[in-house]
């Protein structure tokens, strides 16, 4: 059952008047096992826990409002409205907002782009978001699928991990696009057109500037004194893979931009041609279109206005003029084309 259609798990009775959190789905590590959560006050079963949590619900607020292990500038970024993608570090505990992508009741992947609100002490792992979003069901089926204990920065590792690999999938389904389109193009049998390739590119420059953000994110976690030294490494990898990831998206970008190019080329030769011709067939119609003019005028001692066959000669003559008019660009060069 995946995140979007999982039912809430609410927290038993605790310190909240009754109220507890919205819980998604919880798990705790330790002893060489993993046992799920059902009750967030509830005593943790092992080393490490991880709360996944909706913030659409009114006790998960409360809760984390009245949350005593946690600052209040952690308390704050988690029950922000603000949705960009920043960081802070407060008393050894980690807190982010990064960028993920939503996902509906039968759709697993969207355009949309939601926010994932993250805290992390050496103890507690604190997830939240508003909408559904790919990534949760990602990290939990990697969890359920045999991960006995957990530490801190595997647990962060895990989460970014998810992300990017989601990312990672959308990146290669896009290249394949465009490489069809590419391929499309060069046989020459329904080519791709500059309107077929802008949903390609708004995507494109969708993932590109949640990579940036959040990579931007890592980067200032990796830079900040107080960050705790058992999540430098795994704060320096991740910002790497995200490095690595911008770079594969920047990519296909550039193979969109060439094919555009390309695109646009082949569109301004086509243009090209058709006012060339436009041109030819004016210029040999020019003179013609003056002999005709002239016989065509109401006035006297027109040639070939008395004899049986003057609108013959002036046909001829017309002929004549356009076959000169032929003759003559194709003595200047204007016909090799």
């Amino acid at each position: 059952m995946n995140e979007a259609t999982r039912p809430l798990a609410f927290g038993g009775s605790g310190p909240i008047g009754g109220l507890g959190p919205g819980l998604i789905w919880g798990l705790d590590f330790g002893e060489g096992q993993t046992r799920p959560v059902t009750d967030c006050e509830a005593p943790a079963a092992g080393q490490f826990r991880w709360l996944h949590l909706n913030l659409a619900d009114h006790g998960t607020q409360r809760w984390i409002g009245d949350h005593a292990g946690l600052p209040s500038t952690v308390r704050d970024l988690l029950l922000a409205a603000e949705t960009h993608q920043r960081a802070l570090v407060d008393e050894g505990i980690v807190a982010c907002v990064i960028h993920d992508f939503e996902r509906d009741f039968d759709v697993a992947d969207t355009a949309r782009v939601g926010a994932l609100r993250v805290a992390l002490t050496p103890s507690l792992m604190l997830t939240c978001r508003l909408h559904p979003l790919r990534s949760a069901d990602i990290a939990k089926g990697r969890l359920m699928r045999g991960a006995a204990s957990i530490t801190p920065p595997q647990a962060l590792e895990l989460l970014v991990g998810a992300i990017g690999d989601n990312i990672a999938d959308i990146s290669r389904s896009l290249s394949t696009d465009v490489q069809r389109a590419e391929d499309a193009f060069l046989d020459g049998h329904h080519p791709p057109t500059a309107r077929n390739l802008i949903g390609i590119r708004r995507r494109l420059a969708q993932i590109h500037r949640l990579l940036s953000g959040m990579r931007g994110v890592f980067q200032r976690l990796e830079q900040d004194e107080e960050l705790p030294d058992s999540l430098l490494p795994t704060v320096e990898k991740i910002a790497q893979r995200l490095q690595s990831l911008d770079g594969d998206i920047m990519g296909v970008q550039a193979q969109l931009r060439l094919l555009r190019e390309e695109l646009d080329i082949q569109e301004s030769q086509r243009t090209n041609q058709n006012l060339y011709m436009l041109s030819i067939v004016t210029a040999l119609m020019l003179p013609a279109t003056l002999v005709t003019g002239i016989f065509g005028m109401n006035t006297g001692g027109l040639p070939f206005a008395d004899g049986p066959y003057g609108t013959v000669h002036a046909t001829m003559l017309a002929t004549g003029a356009a076959a000169s008019t032929y003759m003559l660009l194709r003595w200047l060069g204007f016909m090799k084309r």
